[in-house]
């Protein structure tokens, strides 16, 4: 079972342009334990991006093979490609006491938590429409009838936003990096996650 196991599930969600991933790459930056979960993806890959190490770019009859097999502890369809996350792969590293992070919109994050009573679900939210608008466009990635979409979609997603555990508004970056690594580190404080990762330290003391 994936509550056994020593190493702690934190399941980021966000709505694009929010700044979910620099925030999650800066936490691993400042957090050697904490390792990234890349995810399966049906879409082409993006400016730099790199197969292995973004996304798995795979295509649409992969993707479906592994739907069929059960591979993924959760997938999704995010504005017109589908998202998947690999069973095997996040319960191979938390089974080594490695603290995983996902990167995934609200709908897996709930397939996550459903999944796994033990995941700690964050969600990112702007400071305002107005700075979400801004980032969009001043990203360059996306042309205007995706940007467009993005933002009606992020309307869905940021009303999610209450069935998560915590929620960092990222209006100063250094700040909301903070208030990540605050929220990772009280997590491994929690008295299950201690006697998970630490129980050498618990059998000795006699504790359950």
């Amino acid at each position: 079972m994936m509550e056994n196991f020593p190493g702690n599930l934190f399941v980021v969600a966000a709505p694009s342009g929010a700044g979910k991933s620099s925030l999650v790459k800066a936490l691993m930056e400042l957090d050697a334990k904490v390792r990234p979960s890349v995810s399966h993806t049906t879409r082409a890959p993006r400016g730099q991006e790199k197969h292995g190490r973004e996304y798995y770019f795979v295509s649409e009859p992969e993707f479906d093979q592994m739907v069929t097999s059960n591979a993924f502890l959760e997938w999704a369809h995010v504005h017109g490609y589908r998202y998947g996350t690999s069973r095997k792969a996040i319960e191979e590293r938390i089974a080594q006491g490695a603290d995983v992070v996902l990167e995934i919109d609200f709908q897996g994050a709930v397939q996550v938590k459903k999944l796994f009573a033990n995941a700690v679900s964050i969600f990112i939210l702007p400071p305002s429409w107005e700075e979400l608008k801004s980032r969009l466009h001043n990203r360059g990635e996306d042309a205007p009838d995706v940007i467009a979409l993005r933002l009606q979609n992020a309307a869905e997603e940021m009303a999610q936003a209450h069935q998560f555990d915590f929620v960092i508004i990222n209006e100063l970056f250094e700040r909301a990096v903070f208030d990540l690594k605050a929220v990772v580190h009280a997590q491994r404080l929690k008295y299950s996650a201690q006697r998970r990762a630490r129980a050498d330290v618990f059998d000795a003391l006699n504790l359950k």
